[in-house]
C-alpha cells in the first residue's frame, strides 16, 4: 500500500485553500487532480519537442510521433490489450461511445433489433446508442436495478433476447459506485450472439482492467477521471472488429490515398483518429497511467476501500436518521463513490455549504437522471409518490451529493468532512430559509 500523504506532494492544487480552508477534493468522479509528473509532461512536450504527428521529417515532428506513438503503448500496457493498434485515442468516453455508436450501429443494427444498456447508465453511454437505434428503428430495452443497487442479473435472460445485437452497459456507476458483474453481463450476451460495449470510465481509473480477461468487445474510458488531461480517452477494441468497423470522422491522418474516385484508409488506430489529434494529452495520459502502474492499481482499489469502509461507517454512526445514502453499503462491491442527501435539506444547498468549508463535491443528478428517478433519490423525506411529470419539476426535487475519492484522499478529510456536516445539520433550519446567510453566520 502507498501512503497517501506522501503522494498529496505530487498534486499542487490540493495546497490550495479555498474561502481560507485547505481543499479538500472529494469530486473525483467528476474529474481527478493531476500530479506534477503529468503536468510536467505537458510542459516538457511543449517546451521541447513541440510538432504536429505523422506529417514530417524534421526533427520535432519524428520526436513528436514517437512520443504520441509510444503514449498508445503505455495504455495498451495498462489495460493489457494484446497490441497498441487496438488502443484509439479519443477526447473521452462521450466520443469513443459516439465513435462505436456510429460506425458498429450504423452498419450492423437493423429494424426491431436490440439495443441493451442499463438503467444506471451515465447519458454518455446510453444516449449516442439510442440516437442510432432510432435511426434504425432497433428496440432500446434496459436491465433494471433493485432498491439495493444492483443490476437485476436475475432478469438478464429476459432482457437480452435472440433479436439483442449489442449490450453497452457501465462497469461502475457513477453514482451509487456499485461494480457490475462483467463476466455475468458477457455470459449472456454471448448465449444469443451479441456484442459486448463496457463503459469504463468510473472502472479503469480504480481498478485493475485486463481486456484479455473481461471478455468485452470494446472497452472506452475517460483520461481526466484517471489522472491524466481533459480531453483524453480511450476506445479498445478486439482487433477483427475494429478493422471491419467503418470510419466516423474522416480527413486528414486517416488515409494513405485519396483520388476523387477513391480512399484507401490507414491501418489500425490511425483511421479512427481524424486531424490533429491532442498530442499533449495523449502523452500526459500515459504520464498519468504510468504514475498509475508505479503505484500498483491493486493497491489504488485497497486504498478505496478503506476510505468508503471508514466513510460509510462515520455516516452511520454520527447521522443515522439524518443522512440517506444510496447504493451498496459494502465498500467491496463499490467504487470510492457514495451519494448521498440530508432529509430536508436540498443537495445543491449541501454542496454549497460544503464548499464554504472547502470541500469539493458534486450535487445533482450527475448525468445519470433514470437512476435517480427509479430509485427516488431526493432529499425529500418521504419520496414523492408520482415523479413529476415536468422537467423543471423533477429537476427541483430530485438529485444528490455525490462524494468520490482517489489516491490523494485521507481519513483525516473525512473526519473533517463529517466535523462540517455537523455544523450543516445544526443549522438545518436557517438554511431552509436562508442557505447563503446561514452559512456565513453558522461557519
Amino acid at each position: 500500500m502507498f501512503d497517501p500523504h506522501e503522494v498529496r506532494r505530487d498534486f499542487p492544487i490540493l495546497e490550495r485553500k479555498i474561502k481560507g480552508r485547505r481543499l479538500v477534493y472529494f469530486d473525483n468522479a467528476a474529474t481527478t487532480q493531476k500530479p506534477r509528473q503529468v503536468i510536467e509532461a505537458i510542459v516538457e512536450f511543449y517546451s521541447k519537442h513541440n510538432a504536429n504527428v505523422h506529417r514530417g521529417l524534421h526533427t520535432l515532428s519524428q520526436e513528436a510521433s514517437e512520443m504520441y506513438e509510444k503514449a498508445h503503448e503505455t495504455l495498451a500496457k495498462f489495460i493489457n490489450a494484446y497490441s497498441w493498434d487496438e488502443v484509439v485515442f479519443c477526447n473521452n468516453t462521450t466520443d469513443a461511445m459516439n465513435l462505436l455508436a456510429y460506425t458498429w450501429g450504423l452498419q450492423n443494427l437493423g429494424e426491431g433489433d436490440e439495443v441493451v444498456t442499463t438503467i444506471m447508465d451515465h447519458h454518455s453511454t446510453m444516449l449516442p446508442w439510442r440516437k442510432i437505434a432510432a435511426l434504425k428503428k432497433a428496440v432500446v430495452k434496459y436491465i433494471d436495478v433493485t432498491a439495493e443497487g444492483y443490476l437485476d442479473y436475475g432478469s438478464l435472460d429476459q432482457v437480452i433476447t435472440r433479436r439483442t445485437k449489442v449490450v453497452v452497459f457501465t462497469m461502475a456507476s457513477n453514482v451509487l459506485g456499485t461494480i457490475n458483474n462483467v463476466k455475468e453481463i458477457v455470459r449472456r450476451a454471448r448465449e444469443v450472439g451479441a456484442i459486448v460495449v463496457g463503459d469504463a470510465a468510473q472502472f479503469t481509473p480504480h481498478l485493475p482492467t485486463n481486456v484479455r480477461e473481461l471478455g468485452l468487445d470494446f472497452l472506452a474510458f475517460s483520461g481526466h477521471k484517471m489522472l491524466g488531461p481533459t480531453g483524453s480517452g480511450v476506445l479498445w477494441g478486439r482487433r477483427d472488429l475494429l478493422d471491419e468497423l467503418g470510419t466516423f470522422k474522416v480527413g486528414g491522418d486517416t488515409i494513405k490515398d485519396v483520388t476523387l474516385d477513391d480512399v484507401v484508409w490507414l491501418e489500425l488506430p490511425w483511421r479512427f483518429e481524424a486531424g490533429t489529434p491532442n498530442i499533449e494529452a495523449g502523452i500526459g495520459l500515459a504520464a498519468a497511467a504510468e504514475y498509475l502502474m508505479r503505484l500498483g492499481m491493486e493497491n489504488v482499489r485497497e486504498h478505496e476501500k478503506t476510505l468508503v469502509d471508514y466513510f460509510l461507517k462515520r455516516l452511520s454512526e454520527e447521522f443515522p436518521d439524518e443522512v440517506t445514502v444510496y447504493g451498496p453499503r459494502r465498500a467491496e462491491d463499490k467504487t470510492g463513490v457514495v451519494s448521498f442527501n440530508v432529509k430536508g435539506l436540498h443537495h445543491h444547498t449541501v454542496g454549497s455549504a460544503l464548499d464554504f468549508f472547502g470541500i469539493a463535491v458534486r450535487t445533482g443528478l450527475h448525468c445519470a437522471h433514470p437512476l435517480h428517478y427509479r430509485l427516488k433519490i431526493t432529499y425529500l423525506d418521504p419520496p414523492p409518490e408520482k415523479i413529476p411529470s415536468s422537467p423543471d419539476e423533477r429537476l427541483k426535487t430530485f438529485g444528490s451529493v455525490r462524494a468520490s475519492f482517489y489516491i490523494y484522499n485521507t481519513r483525516e478529510e473525512i473526519d473533517y468532512f463529517i466535523d462540517v456536516m455537523k455544523k450543516i445539520i445544526e443549522l438545518k433550519e436557517a438554511l431552509q430559509k436562508n442557505p447563503v446567510e446561514a452559512v456565513c453566520t453558522g461557519g
